[in-house]
């Protein structure tokens, strides 16, 4: 199947903010089951929400990480963490929206949201790893 215009836009932005290596490794694991998941993220929530002239990409993943984390959705917050410094979303900012999440959707919520995003912040070299006593 041909894809569509949105959906080949949706993977433009989708590889620039997540990285092409896991976007097309997504894809490429994709058997017909699965694809139809891809096809859907990509056209909708890629091709469509994310290419709309009305917010940045860097305040689009201001607003995952805090969605994100009131969903208690942590291996998304991981992706989004990524994605977030790509747009452009300082490590003071990340740690920001993580405090506001926190307040309105728990400590629990909270805490595994900045569980999540120090794993990745030390992983990208975007903080220092605290050395071992």
């Amino acid at each position: 199947m041909a894809e569509s215009e949105m959906f080949q836009k949706g993977l433009e932005v989708r590889r620039a903010v997540l990285g092409a290596d896991y976007v097309d490794g997504s894809i490429a694991k994709a058997d017909d089951f699965m694809m139809a998941f891809q096809r859907i993220t990509t056209e909708w929530c890629w091709g469509y929400a994310w290419t709309r002239p009305g917010l940045e990409r860097k305040t689009r993943s201001m607003l995952n990480l805090a969605m994100l984390t009131a969903l208690g959705k942590t291996p998304e917050i991981k992706l989004h963490v990524k994605g977030a410094l790509a747009n452009g979303v300082s490590v003071e900012e990340i740690k920001e929206i993580l405090l506001h999440a926190t307040v309105y959707c728990g400590i629990p919520a909270g805490l595994d949201a900045f569980k999540a995003a120090h794993e990745v912040l030390v992983a990208e070299g975007a903080l220092a790893a605290k050395p071992a006593a």
